[in-house]
């Protein structure tokens, strides 16, 4: 049986959860039974989000094959068990090149190269590339509709209407409806006028997934349908909550998945969402709370660490805990004396995330140091694991000018030092390492114990590596190397012994997490911190005990 479609647009404004959508959308599918893939078109015209600043684009999200993706590829893993590689993911620029490529070698014979046929073909078939061996393919459209950047991609999803029909292929459209403070009243104008936009286009969207603050009356939902030509049971309340994997729940509630088998004559089971529900539960009903320090450099765009903040929540979950995070801000803890310390003492565990560039640099070792010696649980991940290098081997080591050449090329000390094999390739892309690597982890430490086997796979996003020529020095100081590539090249994980936890990691375990499956080593981090939460809180209540009952000293005038 080919698969069906399901295509997401968006209309009013960007940021409407197109990506949250389409993977609840997934997710519920999946909870009866199919078998679902998604992808998402990106109107951009850089190849891939690689080269991209952080603040532009936000998280780049690594697939096991090492391609780099949009962040809400990150949804679709985590909501679902789709196995993700560089086809689920397509920019404008990355089709153009492919088919200028074509033209340069002659493939088109001679012809006129044009946007129609050509483009919206190699469209099609990159969706068709996606959907084979699964029930449904998923595809999110990027960018608002009416977007001229995006006239290919919505001509191609309405070129698949007619080809495949009805019966295969759905239009969801994920749209704004405002409540309007002044007038007390929710406006359904934007939504029609998106609609209209589509409409323009050659498509009537078959769901309207209304995004708005409070659930929608009946007759709100009737003068959508009437005026936007879907029928009443199509206009959904996608309302806005506290987590976003309650989405799934309320997307259920609304029945969506059920319009969707209804509009594509699927058949399947009923709806297993138990584990949802458990997951939800604990959102709202934690047993206490934990709270966790991230000492990095785009702190004030949280989407930079998108998978990040996830995975941590994802830790915080298996433990039943209220993740309290902090993004502290690496500059600030740049301060020649100790007065950075009073930044950090509230946390009960500090992560040093990834990140490129020397800004920070000082404040990251500030906190890593601070980490190492009032013993709080640390975890270093990418740039963390390098950092906490450097720091060792700086305030343990005594190599004072020791660095990574990335911030220092002139270092005498170069502990962390670029790729052996991409020596003398200074071009932005294309130069990293990239992807799922294997490692091996040396028996009886910590990383073995938090992972519970001997070997793992984890995914890669770096130019720069750990020094095996400092091994033994830094070995000899206290440092354990606990993870390595089965052929000895690369470091994959460093570790303290004499701390409660201190890890850093070269990959980003962070691309692997789900809430229903959180990684071992969020999981191992946020249960040490809450650990070091309980510890603190026994001395300051046995301090309080203490201070109650001591005799007061009266003294002599």
């Amino acid at each position: 049986m080919s698969a069906k479609y399901i295509f997401v647009t968006g209309g009013v404004v960007s940021s409407l959860g197109k990506g949250l959508a389409a993977a609840s959308i997934g997710c519920l599918l999946e909870s009866r039974g199919l078998k679902v893939n998604l992808m998402k078109f990106d109107p951009y015209l850089n190849v891939d989000p690689g080269t991209m600043s952080p603040f532009q684009h936000g998280e780049v999200f690594v697939t096991d094959d090492g391609a780099e993706t949009d962040l809400d590829l990150g949804h679709y893993e985590r909501f679902t068990h789709a196995k993700l590689s560089r086809d689920n993911n397509w920019t404008t620029g990355r089709i153009y090149e492919q088919i200028i490529a074509k033209e340069r070698r002659g493939d088109y014979l001679g012809k006129t190269v044009q946007v129609i046929p050509h483009v919206t073909n190699e469209i099609k078939a990159a969706m068709k590339k996606v959907a084979q061996e699964v029930d449904v393919a998923i595809v999110e459209i990027g960018g608002t509709v009416g977007d001229i950047e995006s006239l290919p991609f919505i001509e191609a999803i309405r070129q698949m209407r007619q080809e495949l029909g009805r019966e295969h292929t759905l239009f969801v459209h994920v749209t704004l409806v405002p409540f309007i403070a002044a007038a007390q009243e929710l406006k359904t104008k934007p939504t029609q006028h998106s609609v209209k936009e589509l409409l323009s286009v050659g498509i009537q969207p078959d769901i309207l997934l209304c995004r708005t603050d409070r659930f929608l009356a009946k007759e709100i939902k009737s003068k959508i349908a009437l005026f936007c030509n879907v029928g009443e049971e199509a206009v959904i309340t996608a309302k806005d909550v506290a987590s976003i994997y309650e989405v799934p729940l309320v997307f259920a509630r609304e029945g969506v998945d059920t319009l969707a088998m209804k509009y594509l004559h699927l058949e399947a089971g009923e709806r297993k969402l138990a584990d949802w529900e458990e997951i939800v539960r604990r959102v709202y009903n934690p047993k206490d709370e934990v709270s966790i320090g991230i000492v990095g450099k785009y702190v004030e765009y949280e989407d930079s660490y998108k998978s990040l903040k996830e995975a941590l929540v994802h830790g915080a979950l298996a433990h039943n805990l209220k993740l309290n995070v902090n993004w502290v801000e690496a500059e600030g803890l740049e301060t020649p004396d100790a007065t950075y310390e009073t930044q950090l003492e509230e946390y009960d565990g500090i992560l040093v995330p990834g990140g490129f560039g020397k800004r920070g640099i000082a404040g990251m070792l500030n906190g890593i140091r601070y980490a190492r010696e009032h013993k709080v649980p640390y975890f270093g991940i990418c740039l963390g694991m390098q950092t906490a290098c450097i720091e060792f081997a700086r305030n343990v080591c005594g190599l004072e000018e020791a660095n990574s050449s990335e911030f220092d090329p002139a270092t005498p000390h170069r502990v962390i030092y670029k790729l052996r094999e991409l020596r003398g390739v200074e071009e932005l892309g294309g130069t990293m390492r990239l992807g799922a690597w294997p490692c091996k982890l040396e028996p009886g430490t910590l990383a073995q114990k938090i992972y519970g086997k001997s070997e793992i796979s984890e995914r890669h996003r770096h130019r720069y590596e750990f020094n095996r020529e400092y091994e033994g020095t830094l070995t000899a100081g206290g440092l354990r190397i606990s993870g390595s590539t089965p052929d000895g090249t690369y470091v994959e994980i460093i570790e303290l012994p004499d701390h409660p936890h201190f890890i850093g990691c070269q990959f980003h375990p962070e691309f692997k997490s789900k809430p229903l499956e959180p990684h071992p080593l969020f999981k191992s981090f946020i249960g040490a911190a809450y650990e070091r939460a309980l510890q603190r809180r026994t001395q300051r209540d046995a301090a309080e005990v203490e201070m109650f009952h001591r005799p007061e000293k009266v003294g002599r005038r």
